[in-house]
């Protein structure tokens, strides 16, 4: 999935246009999936710079301070930039069919209408209601530690995280990680480095497993390693919103 045509027409469409039975493939094995870039190095860096205009987001979060590992991120206000917005309408269609297959194999509710605004309205009158869409900087030295973004009982049960600079050239360090909790067996890890303009799909809380006695849920978490040099941003997507 790592392509070099430089993306082009509507954000829409560069989403449609991944495989994506290849990545629901990916999704079932590993919990995670690199798309085909999506955004042109101009406009990562114009999302990026959207980070120092205070007035977009609703807080930030410094994760010293909360002991989350070290750097900081910004939760938008629910008035999403285009970009962003269009982004999260554009995955949430492509991603559905996969959230209610995971559902329907381990024997749980999938609750998550045709529409992101229906499901959206859904986790507001269950008290979600603040925006979760997140801008991330990180620095020499940031790393993030391993997590889940679960803030209510309303979940959809993927998101995704877009790389804004380039590995290599704006910073080393910093691959994304994820950890599973394997039934009866010891945790597996992974590293991802994410490239610009490229989205990680990813495992919110856990996904379905085989085993010899049908479907379990292997529980996930992920975080970002130490940034060695450098400055990294990076957007995510999240389908459900925070109480």
């Amino acid at each position: 999935m790592n392509d070099t045509k430089p993306p082009t027409g509507p954000l829409e469409r560069r989403v449609d246009d991944n495989d994506w039975v290849e990545l629901a493939d990916e999704l079932h094995a590993y919990g995670n999936a690199l798309t085909r870039r999506l955004l042109t190095p101009e406009e990562c860096r114009q999302i990026a710079g959207l980070y120092d205009e205070i007035a977009r987001f609703r807080t930030t979060v410094d994760m010293a301070r909360h002991r989350f590992g070290s750097g900081q991120y910004r939760y938008f206000s629910h008035d999403l930039p285009a970009p962003v917005r269009e982004l999260r309408e554009a995955f949430y269609p492509c991603l559905l069919p996969i959230a209610r297959d995971w559902a329907d194999k381990l024997g749980r509710p999938a609750p998550w209408p045709a529409s992101l605004g229906e499901w959206l309205e859904m986790c507001h009158e269950a008290g979600q209601d603040r925006s979760a869409q997140i801008l991330l900087r990180y620095g020499p030295g940031d790393w993030n530690a391993l997590h889940r973004d679960v803030f209510g009982d309303m979940l959809f049960p993927l998101q995704v995280v877009i790389g804004l600079d380039a590995p290599g050239e704006d910073f080393t360090g910093g691959e994304f990680l994820m950890t599973e909790q394997r039934p009866r067996a010891q945790s597996r890890g992974s590293s991802t480095t994410l490239p610009q303009g490229h989205g990680l799909v990813f495992t919110t809380r856990d996904r379905p497993v085989a085993t010899k006695r049908g479907w379990s849920n292997a529980p996930m978490r992920h975080g970002v390693s130490t940034v060695r040099s450098g400055r990294r941003h990076t957007l995510g997507l999240v389908f459900h919103d925070a109480a």
